[in-house]
């Protein structure tokens, strides 16, 4: 039987240098008896000479479209809005299965052209936990820039002034290096320090918002956990979110729950709060817990103002690809986590983690409105395409 081929895409987002295989994973793969191409990238954090090194074979940057319709294409972030339909198996983050905005335009690609997405958010163990997640270097790096934001808005120099492009960093010793500084920045124009309340501390993406915290040197006094065990206890909006300095939103929107935080207790007479970093990034939910901004934000703007009656001034951070800002750690750690999956991808119709994404696929497609299923015809769960909308 011929090998199964494994097509690693070049990312197209902007500022996204992170790789769902590294030249490690990939030299496992092959040792396996995978075949592994290599799109060259002129953003990877990885050199392309890093996976020719390990026997993986370079083909040209955007050459995914051509390649056989049997080649499984693995890439990060969604691919580019176009309409043509997708003929291979993907393997990615599609974020079009909890009702974001144009969810449908992206889904429909794939039954248009009889392909598969497997999404890699809803890759799940026996357990129901992901098999692998950004999400404690998501909550390291939006903690980390919550904190320098918080130190450019106390500045006379540059409050009110929109935060700078933010770079990415070769390791997380320089991105602490430049978090301590800004703290150190902060505490000459204020007398105490910026208390940070996480949201979801308990998960992997709030377990990185502390780990940046304490990294920094933050006292263990100054960060307000909270979990489920919290906001159990009563509905939002909560009053605690406006009286710390730093929101850090960490949590794994899966249902609609009140929102955390909205205008109107933004009005409070109490409210410290200068700056919130959403990493759950559900802007486009309709759920969205907090509805005090509707635009994601970028690394080249990386906050939004929110319209508040007096000082502080409030921004959001709103990045969804943070763990770009740490490419090659994040990298490695998720793409080690996702490889003991992708060592089954040779039999994927009998492995029970492709097999329930692929269930989710179908399910998801069949929700497709009837503009979107037109000119599709689904036969045993299949989709057969005979045009495009």
């Amino acid at each position: 039987m011929a090998a199964t081929t494994i097509h690693l895409r070049s990312e197209c987002k902007p500022m996204e240098h992170r790789s769902a295989l590294t030249p490690r994973t990939t030299r496992q793969l092959l040792d396996a008896g995978y075949k592994v191409n290599i799109e060259r990238s002129p953003e990877r954090t990885f050199e392309d000479s890093e996976f020719e090194a390990v026997g993986a074979t370079l083909v040209p940057e955007g050459s995914w479209p051509s390649a056989p319709a049997d080649h499984l294409i693995i890439g990060l972030k969604e691919l580019p809005e176009e309409d043509f339909p997708l003929h291979h198996t993907h393997i990615q983050f599609a974020h079009c299965y909890k009702g974001q905005s144009n969810w449908e335009e992206v889904l429909s690609r794939f039954p248009s052209g009889s392909g598969t997405l497997y999404d890699l958010e809803f890759l799940n163990d026996e357990n129901g936990r992901r098999v692998a997640a950004f999400g404690y270097h998501a909550g390291y790096a939006g903690a980390a820039i919550a904190v320098m934001v918080w130190a450019w808005q106390l500045d006379p120099a540059t409050k009110g002034k929109p935060f700078p492009s933010i770079d990415y960093y070769r390791n997380e010793a320089d991105l602490v290096a430049k978090v301590k500084r800004s703290l150190e920045e902060g505490m000459k124009y204020t007398s105490s320090i910026p208390r940070v309340m996480v949201m979801g501390a308990l998960g992997r993406c709030g377990s990185g918002a502390l780990g940046l915290c304490k990294a920094a040197g933050l006292p263990d006094s100054s960060m307000i956990k909270w979990d489920l065990a919290e906001t159990s206890q009563r509905p939002g909006p909560y009053e605690e979110i406006v009286e710390s300095d730093i929101f850090v939103n960490c949590i794994y929107l899966s249902k609609p729950i009140p929102p955390f935080v909205n205008q109107e207790t933004l009005s409070s007479s109490k409210r410290k709060l200068s700056v919130v970093c959403d990493v759950s990034c559900d802007t486009t939910n309709p759920h969205n817990p907090i509805p005090i901004y509707d635009i994601c934000t970028t690394f080249e703007k990386p906050t939004v103002p929110v319209k508040v009656d007096r000082d502080p001034p409030l921004s959001v951070i709103s990045i969804d690809h943070l763990p770009s800002l740490l490419p090659r750690e994040a990298s490695q750690d998720f793409s080690d986590a996702l490889l003991p999956s992708l060592l089954k991808l040779h039999n994927r119709k009998q492995e029970r983690v492709w097999q329930q994404a692929e269930d989710l696929f179908r399910e998801k497609v069949a929700g497709l409105s009837a503009k979107w299923r037109q000119g599709q015809a689904f036969l045993g769960g299949a989709a057969v395409p005979t045009g495009r909308p």
